[in-house]
């Protein structure tokens, strides 16, 4: 049985363990990561995540430091205004419009758009740049034995890796956590997300748009142009039956749906990619950690997709761990190391938690006194400067 030594071991090759790995390869610390399936890395291949990140201004300089900004830069849409609409109303049309912009507290956009395939595509070519970070896709975790000094982890393959920390990044049902006996909260609101891309004639002017009515907001985040025409990445968020039936439209109807949707702000939106379903839940771990073992994003918090929180909560747990690694490079891994990481980031992960949960239940309101609340809620929020700009830089997150 083949066995190899590291210092961290990243379960998961998605957007976030890719991220990690090429956080920590920049460290300087040796990097395996591992994923029972391959990435996808073209936006029309079977299997493609069509779904989109907003990495938001505190991302840019981990990420920096991480050697992807260049790499991500070029392909990045910016963020510059939060819109919000009201359609709440009788009738699917906007009765309440505001504008959140970056410019009121920033020389910078709120942050950055870009494909999840994409991601994938640069931060493999990022990993394959560094000569500490190994990447096998098609290995999956297998089994982890851990000691106060160090853990053993089996692999699919056969293979076993001693490492000094595993950095378990392996998604909301992840086996690294499993394998810890770490107890998640899960809770489940009966929605579903459809995730797609769309062109359009009006331009989004770098403006990501959230339209409030029921069952979930209906959000258009810019993408760069598609075949010659402004383009959008739609998450649309309802029950799950309304999903289900919605996924099961042919096109036409479909089109006609989501142009009623979205209230024909951008003009007539024409499909411009298939369309994929997500379910929707809020989770979070006990606590974030196990005996050589840290959670990260959606090993630790899920949230839904609302305010660009989830991936750059992940974010903010990564810069916490490097930030202790480097302050005790010789504690890597061991307890008080962990401890100090989840005190650093549990409290504000359980905050962000309840407060997007908050923010989807007032999306989800069905009954028109609820909804004229909420849009009288919007209202007040917007009207009071400090409010405001207090409620932009909270959205943007703390350093964790």
């Amino acid at each position: 049985m083949s066995e190899f030594a590291f210092d961290i071991l990243v379960s998961g090759g998605g957007v976030a363990g890719l991220t990690a790995a090429a956080v920590f390869g920049s460290a300087g610390l040796s990097v395996l990561c591992v994923d029972p399936a391959p990435p996808v890395t073209e936006r029309d291949a079977k299997g493609s995540d069509l779904r989109t990140t907003a990495f938001l201004q505190p991302a840019r300089q981990l990420l920096e430091f991480a050697g992807l900004w260049s790499k991500l830069a070029p392909h990045a849409a910016p963020l510059q205004i939060m819109r919000i609409v009201d359609a709440g109303g009788p009738e699917p049309e906007p009765r309440l419009t505001k504008d959140f912009d970056a410019g009121d507290i920033s020389d910078l956009p709120f942050g950055w758009n870009l494909p999840n395939w994409l991601l994938r595509r640069e931060m493999v070519a990022r990993l394959q740049d560094l000569p500490n970070v190994a990447f096998r896709p098609g290995i999956g975790f297998a089994s982890l034995f851990t000691r106060e000094t160090g853990a053993r982890v089996g692999l699919s393959d056969g293979s076993r890796v001693q490492v000094r920390l595993v950095i378990a990044a392996d998604g909301r049902d992840s086996p690294v956590r499993h394998a810890c006996e770490i107890p998640v909260k899960t809770t489940r609101y009966g929605q579903k997300a459809l995730a797609f891309a769309v062109t359009h004639p009006i331009p989004h002017n770098n403006v990501s748009t959230e339209i409030h009515r029921s069952g979930g907001p209906f959000t258009l985040v810019p993408l760069p142009d598609y075949q010659g025409l402004p383009s959008s990445a739609v998450v649309w968020m309802e029950r799950g039956p309304e999903v289900a039936r919605l996924a099961g439209l042919d096109e036409p109807e479909f089109e006609a749906a989501m142009n009623e949707r979205s209230c024909g702000l951008f003009g007539p939106l024409t499909l411009a990619s298939r369309r994929t379903v997500w379910p929707i839940i809020s989770q979070i771990a006990e606590r974030m950690y196990g005996e050589r073992v840290a959670l990260v994003a959606e090993a630790a918090h899920v949230v839904p997709p609302i305010g660009a929180q989830g991936l750059n909560m992940s974010l903010s747990d990564m810069r916490a761990l490097l930030d202790i690694a480097q302050s005790s490079p010789d504690r890597l891994g061991d307890r008080q190391m962990l401890e100090t990481y989840h005190r650093r980031r549990h409290t504000e992960v359980q905050a962000r938690v309840a407060g997007v949960d908050l923010l989807n239940r007032a999306s989800m309101m069905e009954s028109q006194p609820m909804r004229d609340l909420r849009a009288a809620g919007l209202g007040a929020i917007y009207s009071l400067a400090p409010v405001r700009k207090a409620m932009m830089q909270l959205g943007l997150g703390a350093r964790g």
